[in-house]
């Protein structure tokens, strides 16, 4: 089964220092037929607006991962980390029995743009952790590089949850396959360009989700970059 979820059809916030567009329900944002995914809660594309952030709030049992697109977020939290990420970077915060965060954009020109993904972990009740590493662009270049794993393989970040997530830069000459296996499900993030996937054309801000299906092919993109979420369903 193929199901499109078209940019446009995202549900939208404007806060003034944040916008935000939600695939699924989030906040004042209710959408009773996105309520995430399997273990796929929420993906947001956040633009935090210069000198403006997220002040410090709690999150418990949970899987966050910020997915950085453009300019810096500064990231501070209740386990004593503190950190800048920028393109290329992935961050993951295990809530696990609790922890208080603040992200703040210390540009005065350049808003941030960010992707913010949650993620319901297998176990609960954990003690909170903290992770970030880099992906450059070359490693994502023509081929699906793993950025997100249960075992943390690859040189991915670990996540509680029995669930992969590749990121991808593709152009028109780029033809990608990946073996689905059984019981799995998939769900295709399009970042910003354009790209066919099994033969549904996506554009910037659309998702495809994918079940009940042994293969996804990619190809035809243009400045495409992309993230594929393999989950348990």
């Amino acid at each position: 089964m193929l199901q499109v979820l078209k940019s446009s059809q995202r549900g939208s916030a404007d806060h003034g220092w944040l916008q935000s567009n939600h695939s699924f329900s989030f906040g004042h944002y209710y959408n009773p037929n996105e309520m995430g995914f399997g273990p796929l809660l929420v993906i947001n594309e956040d633009r935090v607006q210069p000198s403006r952030g997220f002040g410090t709030h709690s999150h418990d049992n949970m899987e966050i991962i910020s997915y950085v697109l453009s300019g810096a977020l500064e990231h501070k939290d209740s386990m004593g980390n503190g950190s800048v990420i920028r393109y290329g970077d992935v961050q993951r915060m295990s809530a696990g029995t609790g922890v208080q965060h603040s992200e703040f954009n210390h540009s005065s020109t350049e808003r941030v743009h960010f992707l913010q993904i949650w993620i319901t972990p297998d176990v609960t009740g954990i003690e909170p952790g903290y992770e970030e590493k880099h992906f450059d662009t070359a490693s994502k270049t023509g081929g699906l590089r793993l950025i997100a794993s249960a075992d943390g393989r690859d040189g991915s970040v670990l996540i509680h949850q029995d669930a992969k997530i590749f990121a991808s830069i593709l152009n028109a000459d780029d033809h990608v396959k990946y073996e689905l296996a059984p019981t799995r499900a998939a769900y295709v993030h399009l970042i910003r360009g354009q790209a066919e996937v099994n033969g549904i054309q996506l554009s910037t801000g659309d998702a495809l989700r994918i079940s009940e299906e042994s293969l996804i092919a990619f190809k035809n993109a243009a400045d495409a970059e992309l993230l594929l979420f393999d989950l348990s369903y």
